[in-house]
């Protein structure tokens, strides 16, 4: 037989094919080399049981298969099987192994699930202690108790619930598929996002650690709203007329709006101004209504004592005391006798610049409820005058003691202007200055062995008829004559 130059090339590529074969065949379908046990390390696992566990059988590590079952033996304390594990896997040694059935007719395999990361990886030789491996429910013990289930079912309502469930779920294959791959969908959809659910659950720590520290007052909350839910249940009359009477009244109130639209926006921008100052007064205003009734109940008092009385008629009790210049008049703060308009003048000059009011000590018995003694409402424990002193760091400084009734009741030791003007107000023309050095004497005593005083001006006066050594007449009347 002649071989030629094409048969050998057939020939070649024929052997080439069959090797290729045979290596598929033995490496790939029958794993001979991991029957051989090459590339691979064995670990026993002990069980209580086989649970149907049998060689051949797939050892799985995280889905992924890693190994085969190579034998199954009894031992006196249980069952031990032998694990054939491939070496280019590194397994953890600290794992479990689990008995699993691919469906519910066998088809057992061994899953390791690692219990962490750490640690020394399984080596040749190694033993999972049964405390760490576990075995499926015997399908017979299973089926017995869901037989025992059924049997303690009556069987009457056993069909019902047949029916029952026929009937809601009956002709609903349409929605249920639809259901089923949203389910899937879904499910794919959070496989994608699964680094994103797992930073959600890990750092929803936080936020479930504040509801567990405000629990109290969540529960407070769910209190108060059941009794809410109480209340309108009770005034379940009340709460339907409101909604039957609330669209008529919005009406009317929408329409008195749309009469009063072109004045509205007006009131309501001034009352802002007017909210302003309220909330600036908020405690002169609490002390107000604090006193009004308790000074509403003292004025009632004065008539309730003669109610129904032949007295009733005259009016409430009144005293006539002539408590005459008891405290006197405060003249001190005002403008001089020669300053000051007549009453029967019509005219109506302007008004002067500054600020006119009793500036004697706050603590004088002069005018006790003067300008000089208003609080501060912005400064607590400060009292002024004028909302600029309050504002500024100046206090009240008094003219004098209030006692000048001799001469110029404004005979001042501080310099003051008259009328007074507010802080950093240049002083008006013609106004005097003040001498520190000699400052002016408001008041001094007579002399009457000389009949001698000093005025208001500074000056030294005689009255010689009031000395003692006088000799003309010594009475009142001479007294309100002018010197000699």
């Amino acid at each position: 037989m002649r071989l030629t130059r094409q048969i050998l090339i057939q020939l070649t590529i024929f052997s080439v094919l069959a090797l290729t074969a045979l290596g598929v065949m033995v490496f790939g379908y029958m794993r001979l080399p991991e029957m051989m046990g090459i590339g691979q390390y064995r670990v026993t696992i002990d069980l209580p049981e086989t649970g149907g566990l049998y060689p051949r059988g797939n050892v799985t590590y995280r889905g992924a298969q890693v190994g085969l079952v190579e034998k199954v033996n009894l031992t006196d304390t249980g069952v031990e099987a032998v694990l054939l594990l491939n070496k280019d896997v590194k397994i953890p040694a600290d794992v479990d192994a689990q008995v699993h059935s691919v469906s519910s007719v066998g088809e057992q395999y061994v899953q390791l699930i690692p219990r962490s990361g750490e640690g020394p990886s399984l080596r040749n030789g190694d033993v999972i202690p049964r405390d760490r491996t576990s075995v499926p429910t015997d399908i017979n013990t299973v089926l017995d108790a869901t037989n025992l289930g059924l049997q303690a079912i009556p069987q009457d309502n056993l069909k019902t619930v047949v029916d029952e469930a026929y009937t809601a779920v009956g002709g609903l294959g349409p929605e249920l598929r639809r259901l089923i791959n949203g389910s899937t969908t879904l499910a794919i959809d959070a496989r994608k996002d699964l680094d994103s659910l797992l930073t959600l659950v890990d750092e929803s720590q936080p936020v479930l650690n504040s509801q567990t520290d405000t629990a109290g007052s969540i529960q407070a909350w769910a209190a108060n709203l059941a009794s809410i839910s109480g209340q309108l249940r009770d005034q379940d009359g009340a709460v339907a007329g409101v909604l039957q009477k609330g669209p008529g009244a919005a009406d009317e109130v929408r329409s008195l709006f749309d009469r009063l639209q072109p004045t509205l926006p007006i009131v309501l921008a001034n009352l802002v101004s007017v909210g302003e100052v309220a909330l600036a007064y908020q405690p002169s205003l609490e002390q107000l209504l604090v006193l009004l009734p308790q000074g509403t109940a003292v004025t009632q008092a004065v008539g309730v004592a003669k109610s129904g009385t032949k007295q009733d008629y005259m009016g409430d009790y009144l005293v006539f005391n002539l408590n005459l210049n008891l405290p006197p008049p405060c003249t001190t703060g005002f403008l001089p006798a020669q300053q000051q308009r007549s009453p029967t003048f019509e005219d109506y000059p302007d008004r002067p610049e500054g600020d006119l009011y009793c500036r004697v000590p706050q603590d004088a018995p002069f005018n006790v409820r003067g300008a000089r003694n208003l609080p501060c409402i912005t400064v607590p424990g400060k009292r002024a005058p004028t909302w600029q002193m309050c504002e500024s760091d100046e206090y009240y400084v008094p003219l004098n003691d209030g006692y000048n009734w001799k001469g110029d009741p404004n005979a001042t030791l501080s310099g003051q202007p008259i009328p007074q003007l507010p802080p950093g107000s240049p002083a008006p023309p013609g106004a005097p200055q003040p001498d520190p050095a000699t400052p002016p004497i408001a008041a001094a005593e007579y002399d009457p062995a000389t009949g001698t005083y000093v005025g208001p001006d500074g000056r030294v006066y005689t009255q010689s008829n009031l000395a003692r050594s006088a000799e003309e007449e010594r009475t009142w009347q001479t007294m309100l004559l002018p010197p000699k």
